[in-house]
């Protein structure tokens, strides 16, 4: 479903400028003032209809057309679409657009019309999880997603695999969903092929949102809280502990 508010502006002097804009976690204390001054300056706003739910201020007398999941290609369509009708277009993304977000597609489908694309950056979950639990990424970490939606399982697996081993402290992005509930098991499975099973588990839900819930498990009981598409799991290495109510990685300093 595309929902449109019209600005009135129009602009014929050739094309226009695409901004992707991180919008960070949800809440707009997150918002960084690039991201700010983007969403103020913008003309139109094309978003996935949940994020522009989160930034209504900035949609007052622009132009906001939404749709909803797995409409990605169509968003970023429409996007260039009106950029080449000369408009100061804003797509934005929840957390970073750089990082799982729509940087990558509108790069691909402006390039070959000479749109000016600029990318904001915003707070990713893994940052903004990371400062709720406390500083559980002082060393090397990484990022993967579970959702097979895009990426073959095996290649999940895979690289599930070589984090483990790696000791990498590792984020779960998209860990579980109504339909999607073996790929979470599947994942401890393999941690506790590597990782102790005392190993702190970092879970937080609804993260910067209305609800937020932020608990520290370890990777022995960690399927016993409830995690699905809104919680971002973090599960440290072997250096990392829990000290009251976070979770700390050594950095490696000498301490006194």
């Amino acid at each position: 479903m595309e929902e449109e508010k019209k600005s009135g502006h129009d602009h014929s002097g050739g094309p226009g400028t695409i901004q992707v804009v991180g919008i960070g976690p949800g809440d707009l204390s997150q918002l960084t003032f690039k991201a700010h001054q983007a969403l103020t300056e913008a003309q139109v706003i094309i978003g996935y209809s949940t994020y522009l739910e989160l930034i209504p201020a900035y949609l007052e007398g622009k132009e906001a057309i939404s749709s909803g999941m797995m409409k990605e290609v169509d968003r970023c369509q429409k996007a260039v679409e009106m950029a080449l009708q000369g408009k100061k277009v804003v797509v934005v993304s929840s957390g970073d657009p750089g990082v799982y977000g729509m940087a990558g597609l509108v790069l691909e489908l402006s390039s070959p019309h000479g749109i000016q694309v600029e990318v904001v950056p915003g707070v990713t979950a893994a940052n903004a999880a990371a400062a709720v639990l406390g500083a559980p990424l002082m060393h090397d970490f990484t990022v993967i997603s579970l959702s097979d939606l895009l990426t073959p399982w095996e290649v999940i697996e895979k690289r599930l695999e070589a984090a483990a081993a790696g000791d990498f402290i590792v984020i779960l992005y998209n860990p579980a969903s109504k339909k999607r509930k073996k790929q979470i098991i599947k994942a401890r499975e393999i941690f506790l092929l590597h990782k102790d099973p005392k190993t702190p588990v970092g879970i937080v839900k609804n993260l910067y949102r209305d609800g937020q819930e932020v608990t520290i498990s370890n990777l022995d009981n960690m399927l016993k809280q409830d995690i699905d598409m809104f919680t971002t799991v973090v599960v440290g290495n072997s250096k990392t502990y829990q000290q009251g109510n976070q979770m700390i990685t050594p950095r490696g300093y000498n301490l006194p």
